[in-house]
């Protein structure tokens, strides 16, 4: 997992509330046993019609939203089913960061652990971020984990919350492997004084 400080992009607004996992990523693409290739397929329903051509008026299809790394949406995002593979398609699309007012728990807890930063700020904070997304093509936030703040080229200054254990394990890139894989060196050396008769013999 990369380390993740800080990010300047441009934001892409998704108006919709309870935009739930299946509508992330559908079923019919679960198949798959890799963690990558999933972003072709995020919110393919919203992004494609029955024939596989793409809808103009769906947010993502808009031009002045190509490259987005950060995400802007409404209550309840990421509810439904559990599916890792939602925040798997967020990634391998390209989002970093969702921004909304709240979160579904498990996909708020999956985020973290695939490298995605979820913040959540309050519904007249949001709104007023879609609104300056409307208004400006183009319309750019730097996202900074180092310092919490969330902030534009307008002189806006936006602080933000975050687990500082969850803030720690992003900055320094680290999964649940990643921070299993920290205490090595005591694994190794339990192992190493590990007494013989539990030892299965190979």
């Amino acid at each position: 997992m990369e380390p993740f400080k800080s990010i300047t992009s441009v934001v892409a607004p998704l108006d919709r509330v309870n935009v739930d996992t299946d509508a992330i990523i559908p079923k019919q693409f679960l198949k798959r046993i890799e963690r990558t290739g999933f972003g072709q397929f995020l919110f393919f329903e919203w992004r494609f019609d029955e024939q596989g051509n793409v809808i103009p008026s769906f947010e993502l299809n808009k031009p002045r939203y190509a490259g987005a790394n950060i995400l802007l949406a409404r209550n309840n995002f990421g509810c439904g089913s559990s599916r890792e593979h939602a925040p798997w398609a967020l990634l391998d699309y390209g989002f970093k960061v969702v921004i909304a007012p709240s979160f579904a728990d498990i996909f708020y807890n999956n985020c973290f652990k695939n490298g995605i930063l979820p913040i959540v700020l309050s519904e007249e904070t949001v709104s007023q971020l879609f609104e300056n997304v409307a208004s400006e093509e183009g319309y750019q936030l730097t996202v900074n984990l180092e310092n919490n703040t969330i902030s534009d080229n307008h002189g806006l200054v936006i602080p933000f919350e975050v687990d500082a254990y969850r803030r720690e394990c992003l900055l320094k890139g680290l999964d649940d492997i990643g921070i299993t894989l920290t205490q090595e060196d005591k694994i190794a050396a339990y192992e190493a004084n590990y007494p013989s008769y539990y030892k299965v013999n190979a």
